[in-house]
């Protein structure tokens, strides 16, 4: 895989255009991490991409690695929204936006667990952690997910000279993606970021 021309070439990368951005990026820095809370990598690249919606992405990563790329990364998205991160605001001028298709926190009925649109997850797709004294139910990221995930950090690392990589929750107190399922701390100390 390669970035050409602000794009991703690889036999895993398809694209969707994204039309309602196009304000270039002067900056660029930061990589901020989310989850989906979708049903798959598809839906929420259509969502996102959709010309009456609010938010959109640089990437989708799927559960099963593969990639849609809904804007070059030159171009600023809406993924950040109200954010702050080491001494700046609104986080969409100087980063990129990659979405891991995951369906977030899960909710326990007896021995089994469903997302929040209602699918259900066998227990091996299961994280559990305890907040506050209850425990909570997540869904877990992919192998597969994880290795693709890096392989495109590594890339923006070299390419745009990323210095800082962060998740949703980092940067504004309103949201809780990509998770505590996610393993953050791996993915920071295999790509060298403090």
């Amino acid at each position: 895989m390669e970035i050409v021309d602000h794009l991703l070439f690889g036999d895993n990368v398809k694209y969707l255009q994204c039309c309602k951005c196009n304000v270039k990026l002067s900056r660029l820095d930061t990589i901020v991490l989310h989850g989906t809370g979708g049903a798959s990598a598809v839906s929420s690249a259509l969502y996102l991409s959709r010309p009456d919606t609010g938010v959109s992405a640089h990437v989708v990563v799927g559960r099963d690695g593969e990639i849609f790329q809904l804007l070059p990364f030159d171009v600023k998205a809406w993924h950040a929204g109200k954010s702050y991160h080491a001494g700046r605001v609104n986080l969409n001028d100087c980063s990129i936006g990659i979405e891991l298709d995951n369906a977030g926190e899960l909710q326990r009925v007896g021995d089994r667990f469903y997302s929040c649109f209602g699918r259900e997850y066998s227990p091996n797709q299961v994280y559990t952690i305890e907040i506050e004294g209850r425990a909570r139910y997540w869904h877990l990221f992919t192998e597969g997910q994880f290795k693709i995930l890096k392989e495109v950090c590594k890339l923006l690392q070299k390419r745009y000279k990323i210095k800082y990589l962060v998740r949703h929750s980092d940067i504004t107190s309103r949201k809780v993606d990509p998770g505590p399922a996610f393993p953050f701390e791996e993915l920071k100390k295999s790509l060298k970021f403090n």
